[in-house]
């Protein structure tokens, strides 16, 4: 008995020497809270924020255990939220509008792109589209049942043009088509698939350019972080760590600086994309997350929202309104 006493004796003794010096915090002596951050796809530039935070242990530093979990055609972020599955997801906000129509309890804690990366890619040399009305008499790709066809037709509904003036094709995975001139006007995302495209047309002498939703008025917002309202309720303080850490991941990965960092992070899990190639991904996707100096990373682009919401209505997406604007909740990122 003598001897354990002491030993308690001593230990606490220890810990009261090591805690006066500064050594000790409180992660040390507690593990950090586990928590699961589904993305919407495949981790590439477009999840370089998300990774660096990982990767830069930002996470850690607020005591948080954070599995990042790459994303997918068969993977739902918000329906893992509403599983128990995570606790955190990226969604774009059609899936947040037509997750609300249908009774979910979500909430919006931050926007990560102020500029939709999903445009149209086409032939600088074959023609220009200096507005939506130049889209008369071109085959259009649109995936069907995708948010590119609910953009797509917006811009159409804005010119008042129709199926009658331009011609809409469905396309998939297999840029065949649009190698072949079939269909020339071409969905990407502008950050990872537009390099791509650009570089093999580049490699034959073509040159090409891109028609940007956002700059004829559709502002169709993008990849946002969510999660439920059940965890914002009763988490407010992971919720408020988990955004802090995530934002300060953002804007270091997106600052010029940070560049081979983020590469390397990002690099981890995508090993098919070269350094290079990823670094002019990363020029693409940093003028898309923070178009303007003044606009912080994360920022709710409230009237985006809105008018994504009216969009879907107008299009009879959802079968009434669900007031997307009072699920925002913005977080503080310090």
């Amino acid at each position: 008995m003598k001897t354990r006493a002491l030993y308690f004796r001593v230990t606490a003794w220890a810990l009261l020497l090591i805690a006066g010096t500064g050594m000790v915090t409180a992660g040390d002596v507690m593990a950090n809270e586990k928590v699961a951050y589904r993305l919407k796809w495949l981790i590439n530039a477009s999840t370089a924020g998300d990774v660096y935070a990982l990767g830069q242990g930002l996470f850690s530093e607020q005591g948080l255990d954070v599995a990042v979990k790459a994303g997918g055609p068969e993977r739902d972020a918000i329906r893992e939220l509403e599983l128990g599955y995570a606790q955190f997801g990226v969604a774009s906000a059609d899936q947040v509008i037509r997750a609300l129509a249908k009774g979910a309890s979500v909430v919006v804690l931050a926007q990560l792109f102020q500029i939709n990366p999903l445009q149209w890619i086409y032939r600088a040399d074959d023609f220009s589209l200096a507005g939506v009305q130049d889209l008369a008499g071109k085959t259009v790709g649109i995936t069907y049942g995708g948010n590119d066809e609910t953009i797509m037709r917006a811009l159409l509904a804005t010119a008042g043009l129709d199926e009658r003036q331009v011609r809409l094709a469905g396309v998939r995975y297999d840029y065949t088509p649009f190698f072949l001139k079939k269909i020339t006007v071409w969905p990407v995302y502008r950050n990872t698939q537009g390099i791509f495209l650009s570089d093999k047309l580049a490699a034959g002498g073509e040159r090409v350019a891109f028609f940007d939703p956002s700059e004829y008025g559709i502002r169709f917002v993008a990849n946002s972080v969510v999660t439920s309202q059940r965890m914002l309720d009763e988490h407010p303080q992971t919720v408020a760590r988990f955004i802090r850490a995530l934002l300060a991941g953002w804007q270091a990965a997106m600052a010029p600086a940070s560049e081979a960092a983020a590469i390397r992070w990002v690099g981890e899990h995508d090993r098919d994309t070269s350094p290079a190639v990823m670094r002019r991904q990363l020029a693409v996707t940093r003028r898309m997350v923070r178009p303007d100096p003044a606009i912080p990373v994360g920022r709710i682009d409230r009237a985006a929202w809105q008018q994504t919401e009216q969009i879907m209505l107008r299009q009879r997406l959802i079968p009434g309104p669900v007031n997307v604007i009072d699920r925002l909740r913005p977080q503080p990122s310090h």
